[in-house]
This record gives C-alpha cells, sequence and structure tokens, in this order.
C-alpha cells in the first residue's frame, strides 16, 4: 500500500527528502548551497527547515531537521512519507563516528523509513584530514546495510562539490524504484 501511495505521489512529480546528521556536520549549509543562498553565515537549526526545489521537473521537498542531541528524539515526527533519506556525515569528526552509526542504526530501523533510500554525504571533504570514504564506509557499517539501497557520495557544502549529483542519484533512483519515466 505505501509503495502505490509513493507512486501516486511521485507522478505528481514531488518528493519528500529527509536530510538528517549530527550537529555541525553541514545539513543546513548544503541546502543553502543547493539553494544558491549565502553559505558564509549559517547558524544551528533549532527546529527545522523547508526548502522546495525544482530539479529535473520533480519538486524536491527537502525538511532539513537540527541534529543536536537534544533534537534527536523529535526526528521521528519528520519520518512520514519519506522518500529519502539524506545522512550527512563530518568527515572531520572522527571522534564522533560512532554515534554518528548509531544514530544512522537507529534510524534504519523506523517502520515509517523502511522504503525510503538512503544517500549518505561525507561532507567537508575539501577539510585536510577528512576521512576518506572507505573510513566512513567501515565506521558507519554500510556494507551490512540490507533494508535500504544506499549510496555513499564525498561532498563539500562550501564548494558545492557533488550536491547535484546527489539530488541527481536521489531522483534517479526514485524513478528506478518507483517505474517511473
Amino acid at each position: 500500500m505505501l509503495s502505490i501511495l509513493r507512486k501516486a505521489r511521485l507522478k505528481d512529480k514531488e518528493m519528500r527528502i529527509l536530510m538528517l546528521g549530527l550537529d555541525n556536520a553541514g545539513k543546513t549549509t548544503i541546502v543553502k548551497k543547493i539553494m544558491n543562498e549565502d553559505v558564509n553565515s549559517v547558524s544551528p537549526t533549532l527546529g527545522f527547515i523547508i526548502k522546495t526545489i525544482d530539479y529535473d521537473g520533480y519538486k524536491l521537498n527537502i525538511w532539513d531537521v537540527g541534529g543536536q542531541k537534544t533534537l534527536r528524539t523529535y526526528w521521528k515526527n519528520y519520518f512520514e512519507k519519506t522518500d529519502t533519506l539524506i545522512w550527512v556525515v563530518d568527515s572531520t569528526d572522527r571522534g564522533r563516528l560512532g554515534d554518528c552509526r548509531q544514530e544512522l542504526e537507529g534510524l534504519l530501523l523506523q517502520e515509517r523509513l523502511m522504503g525510503a533510500s538512503l544517500l549518505i554525504f561525507k561532507n567537508k571533504s575539501d577539510v585536510a584530514g577528512a576521512m576518506t570514504e572507505d573510513e566512513i564506509r567501515e565506521g558507519l557499517h554500510l556494507d551490512s546495510i540490507r533494508t535500504h539501497k544506499w549510496r555513499i557520495m564525498t561532498c563539500s557544502a562550501m564548494t558545492g562539490e557533488n550536491l547535484q549529483e546527489g539530488l541527481q542519484w536521489v531522483v534517479q533512483d526514485a524513478k528506478d524504484r518507483l517505474f517511473l519515466y
């Protein structure tokens, strides 16, 4: 039934993207860069921000939700009708990679996120000393994920590296999964 509802909504060419990750991962900066807004003055998100972008003929509703520890218990309020979960990882924050993995593992167990694809943005890749894609893959145990179709992409919220490619993957994946043309 959920699949039928998703197909009906996607025929209207509208998608719901939920962007989550630990605080300071760069979620809001990514959204601002995608929207061509100033990325030099970003403050922590204390709730959520919704931005809509037209991309490749689709209306993408991006829900950027704050990642502070006190806000994570509220994430469940945003799961409904999510087509894609974008998990943003601060690739310079080695000390919290375990916390990042635990939060992601918990999300992937949520029934209301079943059927959603998972794009992992390895953010801050342009910063010296950033973890490699393999380090993130191993640290998050990505190869053990069997419940969601996933992809990891290196990106930089400041330079815009791979942000458009990430959106392209999200849209193409939805088309492929839901038999749309």
